[in-house]
Order: structure tokens, then C-alpha cells, then sequence
């Protein structure tokens, strides 16, 4: 895995913001400003903004390099720029061997021919010849699981169809690397277990995959290392578990503006008490938070919720009195400050605290706070499920005098 199979060199990248010409009005003066800044490409003009600013990266043959980061940060620029969809402004990118790309869903596909003949058309636009895709049709169908709709023109399919026909085509062109954009979240859970699945055993085979996704889940689960971009730029780049931390450990937000009583300050933090983002399964934490109460609140309960982030499932929800926690009321003493004890018997996984505070004789909330806390679990034996139970095996002790059944 020493050898790179795709590098980003010092890569700039602009776009003009509202750059539509539906008239040869608009057309003509935007033509004329191009050729008359073409050779002006590394200055920004009226309305031009840069979508990636000096991002440098390499990757690595058979590695699985996932790519994370909000809405507009320049995840999907970086994949097209890496397929040669665009061009950069500045900079180079050099990528080595077979390229195949899944950026958008369907895309190459013509609606009204069938399923088979897209696999055909789309197989020869990502490289492949005929004898290829007739040697692997039986098997990229049957990945699919569209069988009995193969010869169905696909603007009939649904948006799920679309989607596990194009990937099944792209993950058997047996690429040398392999760019997956955000598109399986179309997909049922069971298909998109069965392309990480598949992803993960074509990075055995060697095979280098680059993978833009918004379910950490997902990056966690097949990814070596993680480049997290923020507003074009690296904000990190590393190894997943250093990464997502980071990147999870910025992603906490603070109770609704529009509750009097605020909970803020909210910490989740080992048990030696440094904040942390990571832990393994049966760790134990602490929350650590501070209340602003603008009235009494001895006769409420603090709302404790844990759930999967990635598609808001919960996992735990407590009601815990506030009373065991002393008289807590604003009576000019400042702030109470709370510590919430846990076990992290939890699996494979990214979550999200949530908070509130909740008078239940009014039964009216005094503040929420959503998503406050973020944490990854992380573990090597096995990631399906949700709880950790801790099994251990043992051989049993015969019961002298009984039978075997």
C-alpha cells in the first residue's frame, strides 16, 4: 500500500456565483469576460468565489480514503475535480491507473432504454468493452437485484433501482480506483450494508476507494484516513478516528434561544474527565453540563437522550428529578453545574446527546437542547446492532446424571 495512487497538489478551484445564460444576451457578454480573463485564472473577479483553496493530499493504493465535511465545503468539487469532470484553476491532480466514478445516480443512463442496455452504454462510458461487460452482466445484475426489471426501459425505475444499477455497474469495471459521492442514501439499509460490503472487499483486492459521504457511520466502518474539509479548505486530515473526533467535537450546538432556562457548557469527558469524542464499548464517561435557570426547577426532569446520528434512532431515553441533584433555583447564586455518569454499552457507531428540562405538573419544557454532545464508538469484532451486552462464551459443565438432548 506504499505506492500512490492519486495525489491533489496544491489545487485551487473557482466558481461564479448565478452563472446562468438562458439568452444570447447573457451569453455573449459571459463569453467575452472569459476569454478576456483566461489568462487571469488565479485572481477572483466580480462574483467569483473559490470552492477549494490549496487543498493537498495523497492516497495511497488500496486505501479507502473517505472525504467529510458540511453542505458547500468542497467534497463533491473534489471528486468531479478527480474524475476530470472539471479542471482545477490552479494546481495539479494526478491519478494512476483506471479510473471509475459514482457521483451521481444514473448518471450516463438514457431513460428510455432498458436496464441491459445501460449496463452495456454505461459500462463502455467508464472503460470497459463489450466482452467485459458481457463476461460480468449476470453478476452486476444479480448485485443489483433488479433481475426481473432488467428489461425494463429505466425511466420506469425508481430512484432506488437507479441507484443500485449504477453502483453495481461502477464497482465491477474493476477499476484501480474507485470515487463513491454521496449516493447511497437512496439505497435500502440492507443495499447499502451490501456496498460497503463490497467496497470493503474490493479495498482488499487492492483496489483504492475515495469516498464522499455525510454517514460518519459509513466513513468509520470502511476508512483508513479522512480529509475533513470546511469552507474549501482542510480543516484536517488524518487518521478516521483523529478526524472524526474533530470533526464531532465542532459539530455540538447549544439549547434553543427561545427557552429562558439555558443548558450549556456541555462536555463529554472520560472517566480521568478529559473531553473526548471517542470510546470503546462498556468505556465509562461523564457528561458534564452547566444549567441557567430563570425559575425553580427542583420539580422537573433533566431529558437525557442518546441517539444514532446518522438516522436519528434512539438508542437510550431517561426522564431523570432534578431533585437528587440539590435545590437548583435562580436565586442569584449563578449557574448549576451537573455531571451525568455513563457506561458506553453501545456498538459501532456515531450518536448524539440531547437534553431537556421538562416541568411536569405544567407539562411545559424550560429548554432543550438538541444534539449537544456528539461521540463515535468505536470497535474491531463486529459492528452490527446497537447495544453492547458483552457476551462471552464458555464451554458448559455436564450436569452429572443428565441427558444430552
Amino acid at each position: 500500500m506504499g505506492e500512490v495512487a492519486l495525489e491533489f497538489d496544491h489545487v485551487w478551484k473557482k466558481f461564479r456565483k448565478g452563472e446562468v445564460h438562458d439568452s444570447l444576451r447573457d451569453l455573449i457578454p459571459a463569453l467575452t469576460r472569459s476569454l478576456l480573463s483566461h489568462n487571469d485564472e488565479q485572481k477572483l473577479h466580480e462574483r467569483e468565489f473559490w470552492a477549494l483553496e490549496d487543498v493537498s493530499f495523497q492516497v495511497k493504493r488500496g486505501e479507502a480514503f473517505g472525504v467529510i465535511g458540511a453542505n458547500g465545503a468542497g467534497k463533491s468539487t473534489t471528486l468531479k475535480l478527480l474524475s476530470r469532470i472539471l479542471q482545477p484553476n490552479r494546481g495539479t491532480i494526478t491519478t494512476y491507473g483506471r479510473l471509475s466514478a459514482l457521483i451521481e445516480v444514473g448518471a450516463g443512463f438514457h431513460p428510455d432504454l432498458t436496464g441491459r442496455e445501460n449496463v452495456y452504454l454505461n459500462g463502455a462510458i467508464l472503460g470497459m468493452t463489450r466482452q467485459e461487460v458481457a463476461r460480468k452482466f449476470d453478476e452486476i445484475v444479480a448485485f443489483a437485484g433488479i433481475g426481473d426489471f432488467i428489461d425494463t426501459p429505466v425511466k420506469r425505475y425508481s430512484s432506488g433501482m437507479y441507484a443500485r444499477l449504477g453502483f453495481s455497474v461502477a464497482a465491477h469495471v474493476d477499476p484501480a480506483v474507485l470515487l463513491v459521492d454521496e449516493v447511497l442514501s437512496v439505497g435500502d439499509m440492507q443495499f447499502q450494508q451490501k456496498c460497503l460490503e463490497r467496497m470493503r472487499g474490493i479495498v482488499r483486492q487492492g483496489v483504492t476507494v475515495v469516498f464522499v459521504s455525510h454517514n460518519l457511520q459509513a466513513v468509520q466502518m470502511l476508512c483508513n484516513r479522512v480529509l475533513y474539509l470546511k469552507g474549501g479548505q482542510i480543516a484536517s486530515l488524518g487518521t478516521t478516528s483523529e478526524v472524526l473526533s474533530e470533526y464531532l467535537s465542532k459539530a455540538s450546538a447549544s439549547s434553543a434561544s427561545r427557552y429562558d432556562t439555558l443548558i450549556d457548557k456541555v462536555i463529554l469527558a472520560d472517566a480521568e474527565g478529559h473531553p473526548r469524542a471517542e470510546f470503546a464499548p462498556g468505556d465509562n464517561a461523564t457528561l458534564r453540563l452547566t444549567i441557567f435557570p430563570s425559575e425553580p426547577i427542583q420539580e422537573c426532569l433533566l431529558g437525557f437522550l442518546i441517539l444514532r446520528a446518522t438516522d436519528g434512532m434512539p438508542v437510550c431515553d431517561y426522564n431523570i428529578p432534578l431533585r437528587f441533584a440539590g435545590p437548583l433555583t435562580p436565586d442569584g447564586r449563578g449557574p448549576v453545574s451537573l455531571a451525568i455518569d455513563l457506561d458506553m454499552n453501545l456498538l459501532r457507531g456515531t450518536y448524539a446527546v440531547s437534553l431537556h428540562i421538562y416541568h411536569s405538573q405544567t407539562a411545559r419544557f424550560l429548554s432543550r437542547a438538541d444534539r449537544v454532545a456528539n461521540f463515535f464508538v468505536n470497535e474491531t469484532i463486529s459492528w452490527q446492532g446497537v447495544s453492547h451486552v458483552n457476551p462471552r462464551i464458555h464451554l458448559r459443565s455436564p450436569v452429572p446424571g443428565a441427558k444430552e438432548s
